[in-house]
């Protein structure tokens, strides 16, 4: 009896929540009504009553689940048939959903719902039959054109972008791969057409797209060799094509695809930790073989640093690390140690060996203890380590410190450095220079580096070599950092070394390999406020350095990015304490110096010189750079750099600032979020961000909006939502859904008056869309109360941004009148101020208020005639005609009217 009475209070109070809306808590009652009951009728009722919380909530495979449950209790349930149906309408099975509906219509012959619904369905399953048939011929069709040879051109290039096109629709994809439509796509592949290629290989991905059952069995019947060996074909587009292919099966299998599939579909997927292992060993094998393309060997590592470490290091599985560590860190390295100008060499582009060391660096960072550390440098001792110096000191951190620290490498570095062999003294000179960055050995390198290096520069004929030993030179001799105080190199030195290699910048003649060197030089001489001033104004060299970085070699992005962020002075610098100053002083300890060029005006004036000879598009364009080089660090300078400069070049700025708002370091992603509002802050956002951009902005904003953040930050991004905000609906909505209402509230509370004036005129905007109406009517909340305190502020900007709103909000919501009265005793008060208010915009929105307030109900509007807001309004209204408050005048006579209306006041000639 008791379990029972436990059971019929569940369900009452699951009925009333489901009445009030409250569907996750009726959700709650059900369920544990459920459990309590042992009675079978009744069990079909709390099913399918939970079945209709579910389909509230859009969750369509529980509410057909249930309403089957209840459906096998009795089968003639008619409110559970029709909600299965409902359910299985929205699961997209139009035929089981029919039969439903027809059972429906059986019992109760008259429902007009139930024919309605028969009559849709009926009209869907006739136009899914429809496409699915056209579908059918127009796939046979398009292979048909495609692989007839006598095909114009025309054709088959319409058929190819229409094939393209089915491949990504689920209904098309389905009907490729269930027409032989995967051997037909292989036959394409065959003709060595290229544009026929292209075509096949964009089809495929589009087919694996989110579906890991087709995505296997593609890779089953392609054969991941002969998908390898189409990546390594000479074709930049194929090539790329092919390992957007290869990635979009990774995802599938490592289940981050755009949908999960469920039900039968999941029994014909096979181990996809065997696939994945598959697809990496061959990954690996392709790093060392001959045959494989120097473009096909950056294909595979790019994938390989794209999939194997972490992305989360919360993530405690790090297997794929450790697979590859095992089974491949040899080839890697084999990869760092090779030596272009020698003739067994693999075929390298300029990005390979940098990105070789890159995924060296990630798979190292991936280990989770020194066990797992040590196993991984006993495999790089055993490589013999001549070859593998300069790939080993670019790539994981401490790694090279060890390297450099081991008995007789210093000395071997120095033997090579005086080598009659060029290629010798090249080797020496490249690992000389990554080692010097090993701070922890960089006195050692001071002191024996500068004078090896100086003799090579002076005797050396070869420029490859003279270059490099020049870059080794100004690594060592901008040791000091930006420190005035702590020069390595006599007065003047900087400049001329500078001054060489800008020149070598300049020169074409010298190959693009050995110019990029000179932008390494630079990216450590521009520390030197002298040399970024002389920089600044050459304008060639700029613009070399920028047709640098927009080439397809993209191993100089960090060069580039560190002498952008150096010339723009956007490092982060420590604040100086006065006091800890002069008692450095005192004690006769070092203090860092700033250089006279370094203060704000110069920076200013080299920043307008940058913008002049085009940073933004060199910018813009290394951020598009879809590879490992572009690594977090290489990302947050070219944030910061964004981020620093001035002036007019929103357009520019805001497609290179939305991916680095999204990915990098946490003070890259700060830097560009801030970047991002400074530009909605200020900007018209049809201009700034066009079409679908903008809509990318809102999260960076967001994430603005935090007390880690500064004021500045968090100032600028409230300016931007609001910006935002007074747009378009469908913005405020992914305002809403980005969860920033809670941040907004929160500053509308701040102590400090701009931030509570902008959080208030953001909410202001956002009070126009229905959703955050409904958030000031639902109860347990104080979110109506703190605007109409806001609207007691001295502040009158926040008045008005908080009349505004409670204006908008009383005018939408009637419910709401009678609850502003409810928050605060002080509403009265506060409404009557601001309708006696001398600034006018103030006084229109608290008179609109009060008009608001009189046309929901006749009751509150007697309340408030019997107080003084009566002699206010009518103050207000008896004043003349005036052009300037005539707004203002009619509003005040239109609260009037409303009263006579009620009869509450009688006219004057009445009264």
């Amino acid at each position: 009896t008791t379990a029972n009475n436990m059971r019929d209070k569940r369900l009452e109070e699951g009925n009333k929540y489901f009445q009030a809306s409250d569907y996750e808590k009726a959700l709650q009652s059900y369920t544990q009504a459920i459990k309590l009951n042992k009675d079978k009728a009744l069990q079909a009722v709390l099913y399918r009553n939970r079945a209709a919380c579910f389909l509230k909530k859009e969750e369509y495979a529980k509410a057909a689940s249930d309403a089957s449950r209840a459906i096998d209790i009795n089968a003639s349930d008619i409110k559970a048939l029709y909600r299965r149906s409902q359910a299985l309408e929205k699961l997209g099975k139009l035929d089981q959903a029919f039969k439903d509906a027809q059972k429906c219509a059986t019992l109760e012959p008259r429902n007009k719902n139930f024919q309605e619904t028969l009559r849709r369905l009926g009209a869907n399953i006739q136009e899914k039959l429809r496409i699915q048939f056209s579908t059918d011929s127009r796939v046979q069709k398009m292979f048909e054109i495609l692989l007839d040879e006598n095909s114009d051109k025309e054709k088959r290039e319409k058929a190819a972008n229409n094939l393209i096109v089915l491949g990504r629709e689920e209904a098309g994809a389905e009907r490729i791969f269930q027409n032989n439509g995967v051997n037909l796509l292989l036959q394409l592949i065959e003709t060595k057409n290229p544009e026929l290629i292209l075509a096949a290989v964009r089809t495929l991905s589009g087919m694996c797209t989110g579906h890991k059952a087709r995505a296997t069995a593609i890779l089953h019947y392609l054969g991941i060799d002969s998908i390898c060996m189409w990546m390594s074909v000479d074709n930049e587009e194929i090539s790329l094509a092919v390992c957007n292919l290869l990635q979009t099966i990774t995802d599938c299998l490592l289940d981050q695809g755009k949908e999960g599939h469920h039900g039968k579909e999941e029994a014909l997927v096979l181990d996809t930790k065997k696939d994945l292992r598959m697809i990496t060993m061959r990954l690996l094998d392709m790093l060392v073989s001959k045959k494989v393309s120097g473009q096909g060997r950056d294909r595979a590592l790019n994938l390989l640093n794209k999939n194997i470490p972490r992305k989360d290091l919360k993530d405690h599985d790090n297997s794929r690390s450790i697979f590859v560590i095992d089974n491949g860190l040899k080839k890697i390295l084999k990869v760092v140690g090779q030596i272009p100008e020698m003739p067994d060499c693999l075929p390298l582009t300029e990005n390979t060996q940098l990105t070789a060391s890159v995924l060296l660096n990630k798979l190292y960072d991936d280990l989770r203890c020194d066990p797992e550390r040590d196993n991984y440098r006993l495999i790089w001792q055993e490589q013999g380590f001549l070859r593998i110096v300069s790939g080993v000191l670019q790539g994981p951190f401490d790694l090279g410190n060890k390297l450099l620290g081991m008995k007789g490498v210093m000395e071997m570095m120095v033997a090579l450095c005086g080598s009659e062999r060029e290629i010798d003294q090249l080797v020496a000179v490249e690992a000389l220079i990554h080692a010097s960055t090993k701070l922890s050995r960089a006195t050692f390198i001071i002191t024996n580096g500068v004078t090896l290096l100086k003799e090579i520069y002076k005797k050396t004929k070869n420029e490859k070599i003279k270059i490099r030993a020049l870059v080794g030179l100004c690594k060592l001799g901008s040791a000091g950092g930006t420190d005035y105080g702590l020069r390595q190199f006599a007065e003047g030195s900087t400049e001329k070394l500078a001054k060489q290699c800008r020149k070598w910048l300049c020169n074409t003649s010298i190959d693009a390999r050995t110019r990029k060197w000179a932008v390494e030089g630079l990216s450590y001489l521009t520390l030197d406020a002298d040399v970024k001033d002389d920089f600044v104004e050459d304008e060639p060299a700029l613009k070399a350095m920028f047709d640098l970085a927009k080439a397809s070699d993209k191993t100089i992005l960090y060069s580039v990015a560190s002498a952008l962020v150096n010339c723009t002075n956007s490092y982060d610098t420590k604040e100086l304490v006065p006091e800890l100053v002069q008692l450095a002083k005192f004690s006769k300890q070092h203090v860092p110096e700033e250089h006279p060029k370094d203060k704000k005006d110069f920076v200013v004036k080299r920043v307008k010189r940058l913008l002049k000879a085009g940073v933004v598009s060199a910018l813009a364009c290394m951020v598009k750079a879809d590879s490992a080089i572009l690594t977090d660090q290489s990302k947050e300078l070219i944030a910061r750099c964004l981020h620093c400069s001035p002036g007019s070049w929103e357009c520019w700025a805001a497609p290179a600032l939305i991916p680095l708002a999204v990915e990098g370091t946490d003070v890259g992603k700060i830097k560009a979020s801030h970047a991002l509002a400074k530009i909605a802050a200020i900007s018209n956002p049809d201009i700034a961000f066009p079409g679908e951009r903008v809509y990318e902005v809102v999260r960076p904003l967001v994430s603005l909006l935090n007390t880690e953040r500064d004021g500045l930050q968090n100032y600028e991004a409230l300016l931007g939502l609001t910006n935002f905000s007074g747009r378009s609906d469908k913005l405020r909505l992914k305002i809403v859904k980005e969860k920033a209402l809670p941040d907004i509230e929160n500053y509308m509370f701040e102590n400090h008056d701009q931030l509570r004036q902008a959080a208030t005129e953001c909410m202001c905007n956002l009070v126009v869309n229905k959703e955050v109406q409904e958030r000031f009517v639902a109860d347990g909340n104080d979110r109506l109360k703190l605007v109409v305190l806001l609207c007691g502020e001295d502040d009158e900007k926040v008045q008005v941004a908080a009349a505004g709103a409670l204006a908008m909000l009383t005018a939408a919501q009637k419910k709401l009148c009678s609850k502003m009265t409810q928050v605060t005793t002080q509403w009265l008060e506060i409404l009557q101020r601001l309708c006696l208010h001398d600034n006018l915009e103030v006084q229109h929105r608290g008179l609109v208020i009060a008009f608001n307030l009189i046309s929901s109900d006749k009751e509150l509007a007697k309340k408030l005639v019997e107080s003084e807001l009566l002699e206010i309004l009518t103050y207000v209204g008896k004043q003349e005609d005036h052009p300037k408050k005539q707004h203002v005048i009619n509003v005040a006579r239109d609260c009037l009217t409303k009263c006579m209306d009620y009869e509450l006041i009688k006219p004057l000639s009445q009264a």
